[in-house]
């Protein structure tokens, strides 16, 4: 069976951030670190692949990610969790894509990866942690052509009459839905049924020395003028810093806690 998991270099959500002159997210600090959403996708797809367990068969997950050369950062990190292999699409010319213009690469990457060896499924996390627009795998699909699943708290893939299918479970807000699709699918994954297991020291250590395959634009026969800033679908007209709030009221830990918040909320029309 095999897996390829989407992954992200992106700033730690806990670390000080900024926008550059153009009005996007500064990159590539020392804070940079695998979208912790992702996280739980690598999780998902090597408990998947672990479980299916076909006569014959191993199991393959790759790690894949699109981005500057410190991103493979982030491909270490999930081949030191498990993964047993690693792509990652590196080209200036990808330097300010947008959620669709990145899902072109994407593509492309899976496309030439399903080429080699036959791909069955295609994991995401719910969301990128610098982004949070949870564009990718939708957009991941609809350029392969393939079904999606999305927002997945369990994923089963079985052998059926016309080939493999993929059966994910889901919670709404009233209800839980089960869905079905042929393989190959695109799936994304939500942060509550996948905690991600941690590295141990071997995985840390052979992780440093995996071969990693580096690809390019030219690789992947992906156009230049399709991704970027100029093959982007939005652009950024101004931006700013979020301001602070003025009427922000610091509650401490004393006895007057409860009654102070209380009277806090009472004024806001909360209480």
């Amino acid at each position: 069976m095999r897996v390829v998991v989407c992954v992200k270099h992106v700033p730690d959500i806990q670390s000080p951030r900024s926008l550059g002159e153009d009005g996007r997210l500064v990159r590539g600090g020392d804070d940079d670190t695998l979208n912790e959403l992702d996280e739980d996708a690598l999780e998902a797809g090597l408990r998947t692949a672990e479980a299916a367990g076909f006569p014959g068969e191993g199991h393959d997950v790759t790690v894949l990610t699109v981005g500057p050369a410190h991103a493979v950062e982030a491909l270490r990190r999930g081949l030191a969790m498990g993964a047993s292999g690693a792509v990652h699409v590196s080209d200036g010319a990808v330097a300010g894509s947008d959620a669709i213009a990145t899902a072109r690469v994407l593509a492309a990457a899976v496309a030439k990866l399903h080429a080699e060896s036959p791909v069955d499924l295609v994991v995401a996390g719910m969301a990128g942690l610098d982004g949070l627009t949870s564009l990718v795998p939708a957009a991941l699909a609809e350029l392969l052509g393939w079904p999606q699943l999305t927002l997945a708290d369990e994923i089963t893939v079985t052998d059926g009459p016309d080939g493999r299918v993929v059966r994910v479970q889901r919670e709404t807000s009233t209800d839980v839905e089960v869905l079905t699709a042929p393989a190959p699918a695109v799936l994304s994954v939500t942060d509550q049924a996948f905690r991600p297991r941690f590295p141990n020291f071997k995985g840390i250590m052979a992780a440093r020395k995996h071969p990693v395959t580096v690809w390019t634009l030219a690789d992947l026969g992906v156009a230049p003028a399709t991704v970027g800033a100029d093959g982007s679908t939005t652009r950024i007209v101004t931006a700013q810093p979020r301001p602070e709030r003025p009427d922000r009221v610091l509650v401490t830990g004393d006895a007057e806690t409860v009654p102070a918040l209380v009277d806090y909320l009472s004024q806001k029309g909360f209480a």
